[in-house]
């Protein structure tokens, strides 16, 4: 049973709105709110199940509503001094969670039997949260606190959660010294209490550290090695603790530690088994909230000691609580190797010189090193991913296309025949139907006309073909083509505008031998390839100047097309060309000073054209773009405040790509909604596609996880006159089948 006091993430008061009572019970990922008086007197409880039934019973679906109307007034709880044993009794299939009052009848704390996120000042430790990672700074400030600020700020930049102190009174500790020597002590004893005595820092000198930390974003957190040292952290009001391996056997400690209600992190070197267990029941007993940390406690630990297979067998000492590990051996492979078994916490010393004076400084990681690791464990975080289902990832759909192989026909079919066995054949690229549907399709009606050497789509096995259709919308639409497949696409519906995309091959092509002399009743959009020859990627902020100038060179080519291609449609008068301005990186994303060195060098590239007659507009851009079959991290026009700001500061307009912006949200963790009301202001055009996670992009209309009715009135406040297209990867299959239906859903959405 865990007794968790950090309470805020469970209140709402009667007053807030139901909304907000909804939003809290899916943040807290625990199904349950209790909703309070403003005194803090707890008045009902209000679940998922709650919410279903006071729908079921009203007429009034106004969510601004208090949530006090959906919170169930009958409920279980129970006195904050009720015996545990008592307590647990309460629990059962029905009630998981109790809140526990104090005498006035206000909540004070939330008993459960599940496992539930630990909360460490701001940080959230969870199943689904990152790796909480520890500088443990100790006493390697070396008594200065100059140094010692100067190690936060080294930790902050490495890219730490929390710095970590130690904390001693020295006369309660050791028992020498009150009198003032070390003498008669051992002489590991003897050196140790030396240095402390020298390297202690005050106590003025720690609470000002702690501060420090607080004002630069990073969680301070200590080790009280002592009664005297616990009372002093909690005057200052440490958020949680930190428990040396030491002291795990120490059990009247670990009573008063746990008797706090903060959460505890617990080392667990040179303690046995049972020592573990009990420590366990101890922390058990007070409802305690702890991490158990695997650990070593040798400086430096020989690899053949580490025995990281524990942390298995942690886990199950653990009764369900959270596992991590603390390590004292040399580099950084260990510590990531323990977030691939399931650590999610990692503690390791940090110095700025090995070669200082003090037992941790020589197995300490120096900043380099410490940022090193955590990228390491940020990127093992993303590999985990989760055990489920496999699926097919966005890249590996991609090479799929370029590597696979489908089913195509081998004779000229007309709809209405039979498909038969030999009418089949298996050939690259994966563009179509794959090898494995073949008996699928043998014995069905071709619902189309089907050439030979025509691949075979998954509309093929069913019974209803997409047609292309007039569509009706609030703005101008269009589709994107290339040049072989304008004439057959352009007429098939009331278009607006097309978009040719691209490539560096088409650049070559002579537009008159795929465009009509006569022209066109239609505007016209260019994308501009992102790909040139020899695999150059468009920069235009490239900090290699003649690849810069290459890209400018080659944007210039792109504008001189477009130019031509103006003369083909009538609509057009000042034509839009779409740009992938560049900005990537290899390894990391880059810091805000960086990224705003390369949107300067971005304006002064667009200063360099001739873009008389034609619109350079920027589009927003995802956070791992694909290039090459993979991916990279990409920097620029993804913030809305940074692309608001370059539009301002530069007069350009951009292509507002949704389905990019909405992962680089997901990743950010940033409302999309108030994304769009910024960037929309400055849309000239609209991408308008489905997405998923940090990197599906391109999907469907409905099978991703945008709103697009609620998209469509954001839109249509913040940039009715956008024009758009539905960029569906490979929509353009079939005689633009994907395109088609990705019109129809966003008729539907009222866009």
């Amino acid at each position: 049973m865990i007794i968790d006091r950090n309470i805020a993430r469970y209140v709402v008061f009667s007053d807030d709105s139901l909304s907000h009572a909804l939003q809290k019970i899916s943040q807290n990922k625990s199904g349950i709110v209790f909703v309070l008086a403003q005194n803090g007197v707890l008045e009902g409880v209000m679940t998922d199940g709650d919410f279903r039934r006071w729908l079921l019973e009203t007429r009034d679906f106004d969510l601004n509503q208090p949530a006090s109307l959906a919170s169930n007034s009958r409920f279980t709880s129970a006195s904050e001094e009720l015996p545990r044993e008592e307590l647990s009794a309460l629990f059962s299939r029905r009630i998981e969670f109790i809140p526990l009052l104090d005498a006035q009848g206000r909540l004070v704390a939330v008993a459960t039997q599940e496992t539930q996120p630990i909360q460490i000042d701001h940080f959230t430790l969870s199943e689904d949260s990152g790796v909480f990672v520890i500088a443990e700074i100790g006493n390697n400030h070396n008594g200065d606190p100059v140094l010692a600020k100067k190690l936060v700020d080294l930790a902050v930049q490495s890219g730490a959660d929390c710095a970590k102190f130690q904390l001693r009174d020295l006369e309660s500790l050791y028992r020498q010294a009150a009198s003032g020597s070390s003498a008669g002590e051992d002489l590991g004893a003897e050196y140790t209490l030396q240095l402390l005595e020298r390297f202690q820092l005050s106590v003025e000198d720690m609470f000002s550290v702690f501060d420090y930390c607080k004002t630069q974003g990073i969680i301070p957190l200590c080790t009280p090695w002592d009664a005297s040292s616990l009372r002093t952290l909690e005057r200052y009001g440490m958020p949680a603790y930190k428990i040396a391996s030491a002291d795990l056997p120490n059990h009247d400690f670990l009573h008063e530690l746990a008797r706090t209600g903060k959460p505890l992190i617990c080392s667990t070197g040179m303690s046995t088994e049972q020592e573990i267990r009990d420590a366990v029941s101890i922390f058990h007993q007070h409802g305690a909230q702890f991490v158990l940390l695997h650990c070593n406690s040798t400086y430096p630990a020989p690899f053949k000691d580490i025995n990281l297979r524990y942390l298995s067998r942690l886990s199950e000492l653990a009764l369900g609580s959270y596992v991590g590990y603390s390590g004292h051996e040399r580099g950084i492979a260990v510590a990531i190797a323990a977030v691939g078994l399931g650590a999610r916490v990692i503690e390791k010393h940090f110095t700025v010189d090995r070669a200082m004076e003090g037992n941790d400084h020589r197995v300490s990681l120096l900043p380099d090193e410490f940022t090193q690791m955590v990228q390491g464990i940020r990127e093992i975080e993303q590999a985990l991913g989760q055990n489920s289902q496999r699926t097919v990832t966005q890249g590996e759909m991609m090479n799929r296309e370029v590597l696979g192989k489908s089913l195509v026909c081998v004779r000229t079919l007309r709809a209405g025949e039979v498909i038969q066995a030999e009418d089949l054949d298996i050939r690259s690229p994966g563009k179509g139907l794959a090898p494995y549907l073949k008996h699928q399709l043998i014995g069905r009606t071709a619902q189309r006309d089907i050439d030979a050497g025509d691949f075979f789509y998954p509309s093929d096995l069913r019974e209803r073909q997409i047609q292309a259709r007039e569509y009706r919308f609030n703005r101008p639409f269009g589709i994107p083509v290339r040049y072989h497949d304008f004439a057959a696409m352009a007429d098939k519906s009331n278009l607006d505008l097309v978009e040719f995309h691209f490539s560096y091959k088409d650049m070559e092509l002579d537009p008159a031998k795929f465009l009509d002399s006569a022209g066109y009743d239609l505007d016209v959009v260019v994308h501009s390839p992102e790909l040139f020859e020899g695999d150059h990627i468009m920069d235009l902020c490239s900090d290699d100047e003649s690849y810069r100038r290459r890209s400018v060179a080659e944007l210039q080519r792109v504008i001189d097309i477009t130019r031509t291609l103006k003369g083909y449609f009538h609509r057009s008068t000042r034509p839009m060309i779409i740009i992938n301005a560049g900005g990537f990186s290899m390894d990391h994303f880059l810091p805000a000073q960086e990224r705003q060195r390369k949107y300067e060098k971005i304006a002064q590239s667009l200063n360099e054209l001739d873009r008389e007659g034609v619109e350079i507009i920027p589009q927003t851009m995802p956070p791992y773009p694909w290039h090459f079959g993979g991916q990279r991290y990409h920097n620029l026009f993804m913030s809305a405040g940074e692309i608001a700001e370059f539009c301002q500061a530069n007069d350009l307009r951009i292509c507002f790509d949704i389905s990019h912006s909405k992962l680089t949200c997901n990743l950010e963790k940033t409302s999309f909604a108030s994304f769009i009301r910024t960037v929309a202001p400055y849309t000239a055009h609209l991408h308008i596609v489905d997405a998923a996670g940090v990197d599906g992009e391109g999907l469907q209309i409905g099978e991703g996880e945008i709103d697009f009715a609620e998209l469509a009135a954001e839109l249509q406040r913040a940039a009715p006159t956008a024009s758009f297209i539905p960029e569906i990867w490979q929509g353009h299959k079939n005689q633009g089948e994907g395109f088609w239906q990705a019109l129809e859903a966003l008729e539907a959405a009222h866009l």
